[in-house]
């Protein structure tokens, strides 16, 4: 499984959606309707998920399922 569907399937869960199209360009909060709350949750999946820690200024960075990937495989 690639990160991008690593990623697809945290936010599913997360937000127990197993019906909307994730892409790229989704955009967790206009698209999926995320909250601070949720995506701190998504936050703390991605890092127990891929062994890495993503400081809390790098958060406002990860708004579109393609930032999410970049930023993951740029640092792990």
């Amino acid at each position: 499984m690639n990160t991008l569907e690593k990623v697809t399937e945290l936010i599913k869960d997360t937000m127990n959606i197993e019906d909307k199209e994730i892409t790229r360009d989704t955009n967790l909060f206009d698209d999926l309707g995320f909250d601070s709350i949720e995506a701190f949750e998504l936050v703390a999946s991605m890092e127990d998920e891929f062994g890495i820690t993503i400081p809390d200024e790098d958060t406002s960075e990860l708004k579109t399922i393609g930032n999410i990937v970049d930023y993951i495989e740029s640092h792990s």
